[in-house]
């Protein structure tokens, strides 16, 4: 089969000939026709991950046939059995197991699910990783309802978007940054109430005259993080997902035990979140945002455009 190989780090992965998946018992043969890449994968050609062995097939998004069936793969792999956090066994598909950037995958049949018959291959591989972490970021830890009030940072990656899509969904309203002006114009034409853009000074002071938010979802981290805090109204959820930034530097505890703030940790989700989050999306034809799409054999150029980090929206890979 053809797939993109990484072989080295700090390397893109190249398009070459590889062995075709052995199945083990359990698992199922999967044959791809598209995937979507996340930032996991380029971190890991960056080096950002210790102790992996080359070569491997990169991919944790992905959705394709399975004996006749279109399914769409769900990327957390042995969850665990407790509902508030992953096992120590807890993997994401892509690193250390082979992923998806590849004509052909080998699953356990546990990982594979119904592809909503309302999306495209292309939508249905953007789904996965991003769809689940936001379903569960906004949902299970955000306890998002009609009427509340949502500020999700750094809109433009898939998280940030499916968190939009769902929150409008259930008729929140929802408030946005971002570094970028023609992304916060683009939420706002996807249901956005307003946003703006963390680069200007004070940018949290133009956040307080929208009023305090109930939820915060954020990818980030830094030194804005403390920020975001003030803008919470009173027993406000404060949703972490990622820490793209880095490190939150020291900031009062005053302002939680005060406004009673809760901060809670979130990454992918139980096997019944993916569930849901597929029903959710199909109950209320939610389409994901496409950024572009490249073919297999231009995965190279997939992974610059990441790298670039002005997409806003899933980058796609067509495979067949």
């Amino acid at each position: 089969m053809k797939a993109l190989v990484l072989s080295d780090q700090h390397t893109p992965p190249t398009y070459q000939q590889a062995p075709d998946p052995i199945l083990e018992p359990g698992e199922v043969l999967v044959e791809i026709k598209a995937a979507a890449l996340n930032h996991r994968d380029l971190f890991v050609t960056q080096g950002k991950y210790a102790g992996i062995r080359f070569p491997i097939i990169l991919g944790s998004d992905g959705a394709g046939i399975c004996e006749g069936k279109e399914v769409v793969i769900n990327p957390a792999l042995d969850w665990g059995t407790s509902d508030r956090f992953q096992s120590k066994d807890f993997q994401i598909l892509g690193l250390p197991r082979n992923g998806t950037l590849a004509e052909k995958i080998a699953i356990p049949e546990s990982q594979i699910y119904p592809k909503p018959h309302h999306l495209n291959w292309k939508e249905a591989a953007a789904l996965p990783l991003a769809g689940l972490t936001a379903y569960r970021a906004l949902f299970t830890k955000g306890r998002c309802a009609a009427g509340d009030r949502v500020l999700i940072t750094g809109i433009g990656g898939g998280v940030a978007l499916f968190a939009l899509q769902f929150a409008k969904a259930v008729d929140a309203e929802v408030w946005v940054t971002s570094s970028s002006d023609e992304k916060i114009e683009r939420a706002i034409a996807l249901g956005a109430s307003g946003g703006v853009n963390y680069t200007t000074p004070d940018w949290n002071k133009q956040l307080e005259t929208a009023g305090g938010f109930d939820i915060v979802i954020d990818g980030a981290g830094g030194e804005g993080f403390g920020l975001l805090l003030k803008l919470c109204k009173s027993g406000a959820r404060v949703v972490s997902y990622g820490g793209t930034i880095g490190v939150v530097p020291n900031f009062s505890p005053q302002i939680l035990f005060w406004k009673q703030l809760e901060i809670l940790g979130s990454t992918m989700g139980t096997e019944e979140e993916f569930g849901e989050m597929l029903a959710f999306v199909a109950e209320h034809k939610i389409h994901p945002v496409i950024d572009q799409v490249f073919s297999l054999k231009d995965g190279a150029q997939a992974f610059q455009r990441m790298d670039e980090g002005g997409q806003f929206g899933k980058i796609v890979l067509k495979v067949h």
